[in-house]
């Protein structure tokens, strides 16, 4: 059992060593230039949600694209603004992510805030990037807690330095393998020549059955003393019965190594390998959705109109990137990452009542050091 008066911690420091070097707040800050910021929303019985935004070049460099790919392992989510990713292999604007019924007011937030910010890009067209996870059994998800200015002061929260977890923005509601997930983040340090890049990770954990967590190779959900599944709703004509491992998992990957756009993507495509090491075998009932980005090549990937007069009559852009024969430390690293971001979405999540007295506890820490 847990109670809402248990210190928490991250992963590292209840004797758990993952692989891999960190960085020095192990999260996806760790990435020059990175930012995150929450807003969370609780209010009453009925209200367990927020918004969280990361902008991978910080509020000064919205608008300046960075090279990008996405992955979806299931489809069963929204992550809006990625066709246009996958048209350009570009990124220019800041990652949202809510819950799944606030997308839309999310999404008009963002377009809010950069005519007011960017007024020179959003003259010409706005495609933002918000995905969400579903925290419907804590949370009102019909209501219309999350509004559009909610969106705007995540933005403006936004900052580097260590990163909050657990029940916090959009994590606020979350679940994950039965007790209370959220926001989890982790970075690892990748060594290449002379140079020392850092692929950083920031996820929104709302997946997986309790059977299924699995934690530094030890099969924690079905060790732990016996306890109710959280990870879903019993049947009945209010939920239509939601099966354990249904949900979500949204995840962002960023690094200051130099990679073109396909390296991007295939950095995306490894977060499923961090996933599977904390034991899910991915359900049908949870949308997979992962992007990944590069700070590298600033001056690279843009897409505005035409200007003759001030970038000539026919520019060129230059791209400088790892090669791809050198792309498997940055692979590793984002597997490693992922897989403690999970945990530390865990370890920091504290237990939650809401909508209709629905309870979700916390991953028992002292059983889980034993």
């Amino acid at each position: 059992m847990t109670d809402a008066t248990e210190v928490r911690a991250r992963v590292r420091e209840l004797g758990v060593e993952p692989t891999g070097e960190p960085g020095p707040w192990n999260a996806i800050t760790d990435v020059p230039g990175v930012q995150v910021g929450h807003v969370t929303l609780i209010e009453g019985d009925d209200v367990r949600t927020g918004v969280t935004a990361v902008l991978p070049r910080g509020r000064d460099g919205v608008g300046v694209p960075c090279a990008a790919g996405w992955y979806a392992l299931n489809g069963n989510g929204e992550m809006t603004g990625t066709t246009w990713v996958e048209e350009t292999g570009s990124l220019a604007v800041p990652v949202l992510l809510t819950n799944t019924y606030a997308v839309g007011p999310v999404h008009r937030g963002v377009v809010d805030w950069l005519a007011g910010h960017r007024a020179d890009g959003a003259a010409e067209w706005l495609l933002p990037v918000v995905t969400e996870t579903w925290d419907g059994h804590l949370n009102d998800i019909h209501g219309d807690a999350v509004r559009p200015e909610h969106a705007a002061e995540a933005i403006e929260a936004a900052a580097s330095g260590p990163v909050p977890e657990g029940c916090v923005g959009g994590g606020t509601g979350m679940r994950c393998y039965g007790f209370k997930g959220g926001v989890g983040t982790a970075s690892r340090v990748v060594p290449y020549g002379d140079a020392r890049y850092t692929v950083g990770v920031h996820l929104q954990a709302n997946f997986g059955a309790r059977h299924e967590l699995v934690v530094a190779g030890v099969p924690v959900g079905r060790e732990l003393p016996p306890g109710p599944e959280a990870g879903g709703v019993p049947p009945g004509p209010e939920a239509g019965g939601v099966p354990p491992g249904a949900g979500s998992v949204v995840v962002v990957v960023a690094t200051d190594a130099p990679l073109l756009p396909g390296q991007c993507k295939a950095l995306a495509r490894r977060v499923p390998l961090g996933l599977a090491r904390t034991g899910t075998t991915g359900s049908h009932f949870s949308g997979d959705l992962f992007l990944a980005f590069s700070t590298a090549n600033e001056s690279a990937l843009t897409s505005t109109f035409p200007d003759a007069e001030k970038d000539g009559p026919a520019p060129y852009e230059t791209l400088r990137f790892v090669p791809w024969g050198r792309i498997d430390p940055f692979c590793t690293a984002v597997v490693e990452a992922v897989e403690e971001a999970v945990l530390n979405a865990l370890t920091a999540a504290r237990p939650m009542t809401g909508r209709a007295g629905h309870h979700v506890p916390a991953l028992p820490l002292e059983p889980l050091r034993r």
